[in-house]
C-alpha cells in the first residue's frame, strides 16, 4: 500500500454549497490557482450540471488552471455525466466524480430504488462516465449508515465497471474514529475489483470529528482525504484541509504517511479563501487562525522565548506565516515585554522595567491589546522623549449626496497633545475612504487599507437606549505603508468611527515604530 495520501480538494464544489460560502466564477478561478499553488493533487471545480455559471467555472478552470487533476461532480445520471464531461473538455487530468446514495433512508425516501436497481444504475453510470475520462471516481452517498453488506456489493460494482477511486462519505458525520478506521479496514478486503483502486474518506463535522474521522480512515487503509480549506463544506462543514495536511506531517512518527502540499503555501490559500468568500476563520481556528500561533499568556510568552518547542507543535513558518506573535495584553509578563521593548529599541532592566510594566498593565487593563504604538508610547513618556504623543479623533463629519454625480465628502478633526485640535476635509468614492483620506492629510501619512475584521455585537434589548438600538462595535484593521504593514484597533458605539479610529491607531503604530528607527539609525 502506498506512504502518499492523495489530497483531494473540495473547497469550490461542496464549500461552495455551504450558506454564505458562494463565489463568483472570477473568484472560482482565482481560488483553483490558489489551489494548485498549494499542490492539491485533486480540485473538486464543481457541480457542472447545478447551473451556467458553475458549468462556466469548471470549464474555465479545465482549462486555465495547471497541476492537479480537475474534477466535476455529477449525480448518477446521463445528463449530469455529461455536463461533467464537457466542461472538463480542456483539461489534462480530469475526473468525474459520481454519486449515488446507498443507504436505506436514501434508497426508500429520497430515490425509492431498490438494491437491485441502485447496483444497475452504479455499473451503468460508472461505465458512461469512462467514455469521458478514464479517471472515475464513486461515491457511496451516505455511506457510514448503509449496510455493510450492501456497501461492499455497490463497490465492488462501481470498481468492476472502472472506477479508480471508492470514496466511503460519512455524508452526515455520524461516524466516530473506531468506526472509519475497521470500516476502512474491513472494505479494503473485502471489495472487489482490480488492484490499484483507492479507497477515499469525505467527512463531515456535524459532531466536530471530521479530522479525526479522516485520519482514523487512513489508519484503516484510505489513500485520498476529501477536504476543504477552512473545514468550509454543507452544515458544520468538511475535514479542514490544513488540519489533516499538518497533522500527517506534524504527527509522521504516528502515520509514516506524506502528501505532495506544499505548507508553505497554507497561509497564501486561506487569505485567497477569505477575500473570495468575505468569511474569515474564527480566530481559534487550527493552523489557519489568527490565535494559532499567538501566545498572551506570561508563562507561555517566557517558554516561547526561550525555545519554541516549549509551547508550539509546528513552526509557524512551515504554514507561511513570517513567525508566531506574542501578543502584549493583560496576561502577558516581563519577558514578553522586555522582549517587544528591545524590538523597538529600549533594553528594559531592574527598576526600568519594573516602571515599564506596570504603565504596561495600566494600559492593558484600558484596551486590552497594547500594540507597537502603544508600547512606544509609553517608553518614550517614561523616558521624558518629545513626539510621542498619539493623535486622537476629535470630531467625524460625513457628508453623503443622493446624485450620482457627488461623491461623499469628510471633515475630521484630530486632536494631538502638543499640535492641538488640526482639522481637514477629503472627497472621495466612499465615506470611509474620504474620512481615511482625511487622517492621512493631517497626520501627513498616506496609506492603504489591507484588510478590516469588524465585530458588530449587538446590545441586550433590555440595554438599548430610546432609539432602541445599542451595540459594541471592535475594529481591528491594517494600514499597508510602504509595503509594511500596521495593525489598527478601537472600539466605539458606531461602525464608521470606530473603522476611522483604527485608521488612526494604525497610522499612530506606523510614526512611533519609524520614529524609534530613526532615533537609533541617527545613533
Amino acid at each position: 500500500m502506498s506512504d502518499r495520501v492523495i489530497i483531494f480538494d473540495t473547497t469550490l464544489r461542496d464549500g461552495e454549497q455551504a450558506p454564505g460560502f458562494s463565489m463568483s466564477e472570477a473568484g472560482k478561478l482565482k481560488m483553483a490557482k490558489a489551489l494548485a499553488a498549494l499542490k492539491v493533487d485533486v480540485i473538486e471545480a464543481g457541480f457542472a450540471i447545478a447551473s451556467p455559471g458553475d458549468f462556466r467555472a469548471v470549464e474555465r478552470i479545465a482549462g486555465e488552471v495547471e497541476g492537479p487533476v480537475i474534477c466535476s461532480l455529477a449525480r448518477a445520471a446521463r445528463g449530469d455525466i455529461e455536463a461533467a464531461g464537457k466542461a472538463l473538455k480542456a483539461a489534462p487530468k480530469k475526473r468525474i466524480h459520481v454519486f449515488l446514495g446507498t443507504s436505506p433512508l436514501h434508497r426508500e425516501f429520497k430515490l425509492k430504488m431498490s438494491r437491485a436497481e441502485i447496483l444497475a444504475r452504479i455499473a451503468e453510470m460508472v461505465a458512461y462516465a469512462r467514455e469521458f475520462t478514464d479517471d472515475v471516481e464513486f461515491s457511496a452517498e451516505d455511506a457510514i449508515r448503509t449496510e455493510r453488506d450492501f456497501l461492499v456489493e455497490a463497490l465492488s460494482t462501481a470498481a468492476q465497471a472502472g472506477a479508480r477511486t471508492l470514496n466511503v462519505p460519512d455524508t452526515v458525520g455520524y461516524a466516530t474514529p473506531e468506526e472509519m478506521s475497521e470500516l476502512f479496514a474491513f472494505l479494503s478486503g473485502a471489495v472487489e475489483g482490480p488492484d490499484g483502486v483507492i479507497f477515499s474518506a469525505h467527512c463531515h463535522d456535524d459532531l466536530g470529528m471530521a479530522v479525526a474521522n479522516s485520519l482514523a480512515a487512513v489508519r484503516g487503509g484510505a489513500r485520498q482525504i476529501e477536504c476543504a480549506l477552512n473545514g468550509i463544506g454543507e452544515r458544520a462543514g468538511n475535514c479542514a484541509l490544513e488540519d489533516a495536511v499538518m497533522a500527517l506531517r506534524t504527527r509522521k512518527d504516528q502515520f509514516g504517511l506524506t502528501t505532495g502540499i506544499d505548507t508553505r503555501q497554507i497561509m497564501a490559500a486561506t487569505r485567497t479563501l477569505s477575500q473570495v468568500t468575505n468569511t474569515h476563520p474564527p480566530r481559534n481556528k487550527a493552523i489557519v487562525g489568527a490565535n494559532a500561533f499567538a501566545h498572551e499568556s506570561g508563562i507561555h510568552q517566557h517558554g516561547v522565548l526561550m525555545n519554541r518547542e516549549t509551547y508550539e507543535i509546528m513552526k509557524p513558518e512551515d504554514v507561511g506565516l513570517a513567525s508566531n506573535a506574542l501578543v502584549l495584553g493583560k496576561h502577558s509578563g516581563k519577558h514578553a515585554l522586555a522582549a517587544r521593548a528591545a524590538e523597538l529599541g529600549w533594553t528594559l532592566e531592574g527598576e526600568a522595567l519594573q516602571r515599564a510594566f506596570e504603565a504596561f498593565k495600566a494600559m492593558a487593563d484600558e484596551v486590552g491589546t497594547v500594540d507597537s504604538a502603544r508600547l512606544a508610547a509609553i517608553l518614550a513618556r517614561l523616558d521624558g522623549e518629545e513626539g510621542a504623543e498619539m493623535w486622537t479623533l476629535s470630531r467625524l463629519e460625513i457628508r453623503a449626496p443622493i446624485s450620482r454625480q457627488d461623491q461623499p465628502v469628510a471633515r475630521i478633526e484630530l486632536e494631538h497633545p502638543i499640535r492641538g485640535r488640526i482639522s481637514d476635509v477629503a472627497r472621495a468614492s466612499g465615506a470611509l475612504d474620504a474620512a481615511y483620506q482625511a487622517v492621512s492629510q493631517i497626520m501627513d501619512m498616506p496609506a492603504r487599507v489591507a484588510g478590516i475584521d469588524m465585530q458588530y455585537i449587538a446590545a441586550d434589548p433590555s440595554e438599548t437606549g430610546a432609539d432602541q438600538q445599542g451595540a459594541d462595535v471592535l475594529v481591528e484593521l491594517d494600514a499597508e505603508i510602504d509595503g509594511e504593514r500596521f495593525p489598527g484597533r478601537a472600539r466605539a458605539r458606531d461602525i464608521i468611527p470606530a473603522c476611522v479610529s483604527a485608521y488612526i491607531d494604525a497610522l499612530n503604530n506606523a510614526l512611533a515604530v519609524r520614529r524609534r528607527r530613526d532615533a537609533r539609525a541617527a545613533a
